[in-house]
């Protein structure tokens, strides 16, 4: 069974967030809530100042705050390590957001779905087809878009990236490239500190 995980490659994201819109279209996620999303940050003093891209999404712990926390056990790890919610047990409290020091984890409300995409109150096709997936309420995050993985592809926002800064593989498959990126470049996991052991990692 493999052990998913993902490497972001710092040097060739160029913030183009054609990630956040690959995500949103492949899970009609409404508005207000962003299972990925790339942040930037300047570096230096003008006039020698750059800007760095940062790609977030949730890491995927080994050790997930939000799991433990979860009073009705919704939270779950599936055998290839990507955390999962179960909608039927989840009662929206709200602990696993709190718990989770990434801020990954959404909550739904009824008026995300009311008002829409565009915020006028004008549901398009492509939102009525896809919001019958969610439960108002509940707490949601990103999945490595585990369909597409359990179809044998990559998660939209690996398999969108025209920069080849999202890798996404096997963690525990010494010959796969994320692996090897890890290895080679001295990967990161994000706040680290928190001991949570992310399936997330960054290369510079």
């Amino acid at each position: 069974m493999p052990r998913w995980g993902i490497v972001f490659d710092l040097k060739r994201c160029i913030g183009c967030n054609a990630c956040t819109v690959a995500c949103k279209q492949e899970n009609t996620t409404p508005d207000g809530v962003l299972w990925t999303k790339t942040v930037s940050e300047e570096i230096g003093t003008y006039p020698n100042v750059t800007r760095a891209y940062i790609p977030l999404l949730c890491n995927q712990c080994e050790d997930a705050p939000c799991e433990r926390v979860c009073p009705t056990k919704a939270t779950y790890t599936r055998q290839d390590g990507i955390v999962m919610v179960d909608e039927s047990k989840c009662i929206g409290c709200g602990a696993c957001a709190t718990a989770c020091p990434y801020k990954n984890r959404y909550k739904l409300h009824q008026e995300q779905f009311d008002r829409g995409l565009h915020k006028q109150g004008i549901l398009t096709p492509f939102e009525k087809q896809g919001y019958g997936r969610f439960v108002v309420g509940t707490a949601v995050k990103c999945t490595f878009c585990h369909e597409r993985v359990e179809a044998g592809l990559e998660p939209a926002c690996v398999a969108t990236c025209p920069a080849e800064a999202r890798i996404f593989g096997d963690l525990d498959d010494p010959s796969s490239k994320v692996r090897r990126l890890i290895q080679s470049r001295k990967g990161y996991q994000p706040l680290a500190q928190h001991n949570t052991k992310p399936k997330v990692f960054y290369v510079e």
